[in-house]
């Protein structure tokens, strides 16, 4: 069992996207709480995709428009728990590079998303 089950479980039981991840990202940010693993996020990250696929796909709107709350998503991820990800003593470069993590890491779930669409369409 991964580091995303609990929020994943956690935000199964929440309506409506916007509560699922605030749901999620509130479990995120508690199993965070102690420090994050680059593995431990890109699973939480993952996961926190899927779900929002998952519920992205239900609502009548174009797919651009899905994608964009999928990686809303995601900043509000990354703005909640990347910060567990850094030591310490690396913290005055993670402030000066943070910005670019971001924009990284939303890029490369921009891409991601187009992966997960086949699983998810797969399973409906």
């Amino acid at each position: 069992m991964g580091i995303s089950s609990g929020p994943a479980m956690a935000a199964t039981d929440a309506s409506g996207m916007a509560e699922k991840v605030r749901v999620f990202i509130a479990h995120a940010q508690h199993v965070a709480g102690d420090g994050l693993t680059v593995s431990e996020f890109g699973e939480l990250l993952f996961a926190l995709m899927r779900m929002c696929v998952e519920v992205a796909e239900s609502f009548p709107v174009s797919g651009s428009e899905r994608k964009e709350w999928v990686l809303h998503g995601v900043g509000v991820l990354f703005d909640s728990i990347a910060d567990k990800l850094v030591p310490a003593y690396l913290w005055p470069f993670w402030i000066m590079f943070r910005p670019g993590f971001r924009a990284l890491t939303i890029r490369l779930a921009s891409g991601g998303i187009e992966a997960i669409l086949p699983l998810i369409r797969g399973q409906q």
